[in-house]
């Protein structure tokens, strides 16, 4: 299921830049219909990290049907770079803005942990990979087993072990909390439960 902007940034897991404005994160930024201009400038500009996580999906343009590489979720853009740093780069480029929340603190930018989103690039990268995606609400991950995959290219990932509404086998889903699941299908011969 391909994510859809209406449902997006609920965020269950943020933080306030408090301690280290220089620390290298991995920022949730919007670039509403910028997806292009972010991936220009961010690759022209040296020193910061990015990933938009992309699919195929079927346009049709004057009666012709094309495959097209498309971002999963519209207008989101993952920044990995220092909060100073981006803010330096925000001041030429103001396309790219923060995804933030209100809390009784101040207010929260969202944040995902380096290994999280390790995982959820190594799990999205190739979108040759039949890859799903759901919403967070559109998948219990409390009735799946925590495991860590063990051989091929994915070795390494942490997720849960479940079944998947639609799919025959059980899939490994790594999660993005409260923004986007990524299931993809991996042998059970090379998964270890983690306990």
């Amino acid at each position: 299921m391909l994510y859809r902007q209406e449902v997006c940034y609920t965020p269950t897991k943020t933080m306030i830049i408090t301690d280290a404005p220089d620390k290298t994160r991995w920022f949730v930024m919007r670039a509403h219909k910028s997806e292009k201009k972010a991936e220009e400038m961010l690759s022209a500009e040296g020193g910061m990290e990015f990933y938009i996580p992309k699919t195929y999906a079927v346009r049709v343009y004057h009666g012709v049907k094309t495959k097209q590489l498309v971002p999963v979720i519209p207008g989101m853009v993952f920044v990995h770079a220092g909060h100073d740093r981006i803010v330096d780069f925000k001041k030429g480029h103001n396309f790219l803005q923060f995804i933030t929340r209100k809390t009784t603190s101040g207010t929260d930018y969202m944040v995902i942990p380096d290994g999280q989103m390790d995982d959820f690039i190594r799990v999205t990268a190739n979108p040759e990979i039949n890859t799903v995606y759901f919403r967070p609400d559109e998948i219990d991950l409390e009735q799946g087993t925590r495991v860590r995959i063990l051989g091929g290219e994915l070795s390494g990932v942490t997720g849960v072990f479940m079944r998947v509404q639609g799919k025959r086998n059980r899939r490994v889903v790594v999660t993005l909390d409260g923004i986007i699941s990524a299931v993809t299908e991996v042998s059970p011969d090379l998964i270890e439960v983690i306990k």
